[in-house]
């Protein structure tokens, strides 16, 4: 059957018109149910594994709750704090992504150099990892002061200590949880992210023992509190990323890469690179890090409670933002793939996918939060502490806005990760600080001051600069996702 039918007219004239037949519409459609399957595949590991790790904190927090609420209060500070500093680290080692992939996809390409990709995939890795020893020291040295920098941002004192000796506690584990990073990037772009999620899930079954043993006490173990809750994420953090480097070790096809041989040696040329992408990723994380970070230290002003009931809200909302951040980690390993390969329809079709489902889940994600605000800060509460009840009030305020952006938050992360796989990170970080800084942040400030809406006029103003920021990354990638297919068309004609 070519590519038109004709059928008669319903209306008995019997002049054809034309249709697209059964088999073209198949060779049309088969392409995208090709890469929703592979998306899909990439993306569900990587999610369960963003979940697993946000667990870690959450196992914490869950085991804190029970000691009060300014033990939560001051762990949710101190973990605001410890993400704001972690973002450029992050950053620079989540940069590995779209290079490993890109490199990989290059490749496949019929006059790439046998087997070149893998020794530019083992420099990327390298560099990446430099960048994250390189980052270390300055993060710790500002960390070690933690204290006094919460201190001098107006905290209670009490927080401020008890935050402060918390995060002396996890510090340690912030190279190690950056190396795994890179480590995952690199799964990612081989399109075999399985490992880093049994690792994570054996690390969040270490943690959840070793918070039990060292914040509680339990079998007879010193009752460490934050300490505890601290000292049990790094030590969670050093498992799995040795089980990470043994599953690794331990695959013939992965082992051949030999990511940590000649680890010594400089790629200045790559460093750079890393830094060139990495950097904007950076940016962007701690716009949006710094923008959470902000209003806890925020709601310090207006007390426990409002701390408390802050930490609940943004404590779910990260949980599920973890499912379409994972489909945007996927998103930038399926871009790289094929932008590296040339392929740039493939490009296209690989974001406008996933950004189909991230924003499907997101949007069953508000109509949980929404429906389930009453109920779900009781999991974070002792019921048997006399502030309970207010906190619980107040979380579920905040728990109905946070369901009222889900789609939004999902849309803009996935769109980000779609343009990582295009390296363009630069244009993303501005447009994060246009929506977080310029609208999200002050509407907040004005409407929870001197509006005198409180906690509930904060999470207005974040959910607006989240939806502005979503608007303006959907823009972006269809602009240059579409640029690229025009260009690839012009030149191959007739495709």
């Amino acid at each position: 059957m070519g590519r038109f039918c004709y059928r008669g007219r319903m209306d008995g004239t019997g002049e054809g018109v034309p249709a697209i037949g059964a088999a073209a519409r198949l060779r049309a459609v088969a392409p995208w149910r090709v890469e929703a399957r592979a998306m899909l595949g990439l993306a569900w590991p990587i999610a369960l594994t963003n979940l697993s790790q946000i667990a870690l904190l959450l196992t914490d927090t869950l085991l804190l709750g029970r000691l009060g609420t300014e033990a939560l209060a001051a762990a949710t500070l101190g973990v605001n704090l410890y993400w704001a500093l972690l973002a450029p680290l992050f950053g620079l080692a989540q940069a590995a992504a779209p290079m490993l992939a890109q490199a990989r996809g290059a490749g496949r390409r019929t006059d790439a150099p046998r087997r070149g990709w893998i020794r530019e995939m083992r420099r990327s890795a390298r560099q990446a990892l430099w960048a994250v020893a390189l980052l270390t020291l300055p993060v710790w040295a500002v960390l070690w002061h933690a204290e006094a920098l919460l201190l001098a941002l107006g905290q209670e004192p009490g927080l401020a200590r008890l935050a402060g000796d918390y995060i002396l506690a996890l510090m340690w584990g912030l190279p190690l949880f950056g190396t795994f990073v890179v480590l995952r990037g690199f799964l990612a772009a081989m399109e075999r992210p399985e490992a880093a999620l049994w690792v994570s899930l054996a690390g969040l079954a270490v943690n959840a023992l070793l918070g039990w043993l060292l914040i509680l006490g339990g079998w007879g173990a010193p009752r460490l509190g934050l300490v505890g809750a601290g000292l049990a994420s790094t030590l969670a953090n050093l498992f799995m990323l040795a089980a990470l480097l043994l599953a690794i070790r331990r695959d013939r096809q992965l082992r051949r890469f030999r990511l940590l041989g000649h680890l010594w040696r400089p790629d200045w040329l790559r460093f750079r690179e890393v830094f060139r992408i990495g950097l904007p990723i950076a940016g962007q994380m701690w716009l949006e890090i710094g923008l959470f970070a902000t209003a806890a230290l925020v709601m310090g002003w207006l007390g426990a409670v409002a701390v408390a009931a802050h930490a609940i809200a943004v404590q779910m909302a990260t949980t599920t933002f973890m499912v379409p951040m994972g489909i945007g980690q996927a998103a930038t390993a399926r871009v790289g793939l094929a932008a590296g390969a040339g392929d740039a329809a493939g490009a296209e079709r690989a974001g406008r996918v996933a950004i189909v489902i991230g924003a499907g889940f997101m949007a069953a994600m508000a109509g949980l939060l929404v429906l389930g605000a009453e109920a779900l800060p009781w999991l974070f509460l002792n019921a048997m502490d006399p502030g309970a009840p207010a906190v619980a009030a107040a979380g579920a305020m905040l728990l109905v806005i946070a369901g009222l952006f889900q789609l939004a938050d999902g849309v803009q992360v996935v769109a980000a990760g779609a343009l990582r796989g295009l390296k363009d990170t630069r244009v993303p970080m501005l447009l994060a600080a246009a929506g977080y800084w310029g609208l999200g942040l002050p509407l907040g400030l004005v409407l929870g001051f001197p509006l005198g809406l409180g906690a509930t006029g904060i999470w207005i103003g974040l959910a607006a600069g989240l939806a502005l920021v979503a608007g303006l990354l959907l823009l972006r990638w269809r602009r240059l996702a579409g640029a690229s297919l025009r260009s690839a068309r012009v030149e191959t004609p007739g495709a």
